[in-house]
């Protein structure tokens, strides 16, 4: 927040380049790359591109939106955008987004939906370094082969489980919608089938078929979810646990553990060390 209360506005960390996405759609290259810095908090509305998009953040956390489902984004982390996908940004810490706008022809062998994707050192080394570069790169120099090298690693990395899938049906929408704003509600499938409308035998087969889980699976999905991105803005681990329902800090930790290999304290203290030299 600013000094009179007001949310501060989105930076541009690098001096004379344009923060604003509509500046990078027509960009004679295959990839046109923008550095935007956001404050906690900060809520890019729904919008889309004409371009493809992978979506990075070298620090925060980003909670993305799209009619198919959440995606959530934490550092060492990125989110591919097929072309003219609605999607919607919540910022949780501050973020420094390093975004790459993909020319839709150039994007053969990538997802045609939304994959999360891990970012490896070298995949994060030449985003930072294309960002820097000017936008009308040399093709036939280092601009065009740091291009052609960031295509050949982003068509290697494998797809990553940070997705809530929405379902379609209207009832199961805010049932979903209800369990995300009250995620320590720890009610059976019956007791919300009453809250939205629907039998619990209703419900359960309409999760398996327009989710691919099962509401145990997914509440659980949605509440680790929830836990990372509140971890990626500084909460206690002891807090996040009590907040989201879970049995005792101990047990949330261990759930946390077999999901993401890592317990919940360490998961962004590597990557906090990290983005210290960016």
């Amino acid at each position: 927040m600013s000094q009179n209360g007001q949310p501060r506005l989105p930076t541009a960390p690098i001096p004379g380049r344009s923060i604003d996405s509509e500046d990078f759609q027509k960009v004679p290259r295959p990839i046109a790359a923008m550095a935007k810095d956001y404050p906690d908090g900060w809520v890019q509305p729904r919008h889309s591109h004409p371009r493809a998009q992978l979506v990075y953040a070298s620090t925060g956390v980003m909670t993305i939106h799209t009619p198919h489902g959440v995606w959530i984004v934490p550092p060492d982390r990125a989110l591919w955008i097929p072309p003219d996908i609605d999607h919607r940004i919540e910022m949780s810490g501050s973020v420094a987004m390093r975004t790459l706008y993909v020319e839709p022809d150039a994007a053969t062998g990538l997802p045609d939906v939304c994959s999360v994707v891990a970012v490896s050192g070298l995949l994060r080394e030449l985003i930072l370094r294309v960002v820097e570069m000017p936008l009308l790169y040399d093709e036939r120099g280092a601009g065009g082969r740091i291009a052609a090298l960031i295509f050949d690693e982003l068509r290697t990395l494998p797809s990553l489980p940070l997705h809530l899938p929405s379902p379609r049906d209207s009832r199961l929408r805010r049932l979903c919608a209800a369990v995300q704003q009250r995620p320590a509600d720890g009610r059976a499938l019956a007791a919300w089938g009453r809250e939205v409308g629907a039998s619990a035998r209703t419900l359960a087969r309409l999760f398996r078929d327009e989710t691919g889980l099962t509401f145990g699976r997914w509440r659980a999905q949605a509440r680790l979810l929830a836990a990372l991105t509140r971890l990626g803005a500084g909460e206690k681990v002891t807090t996040i646990a009590l907040d989201l329902g879970y049995d005792s800090p101990s047990a949330f930790s261990a759930l946390f553990r077999r999901h993401f290999g890592v317990p919940p304290s360490r998961y962004f203290s590597g990557r906090r060390q990290q983005a210290g030299a960016v």
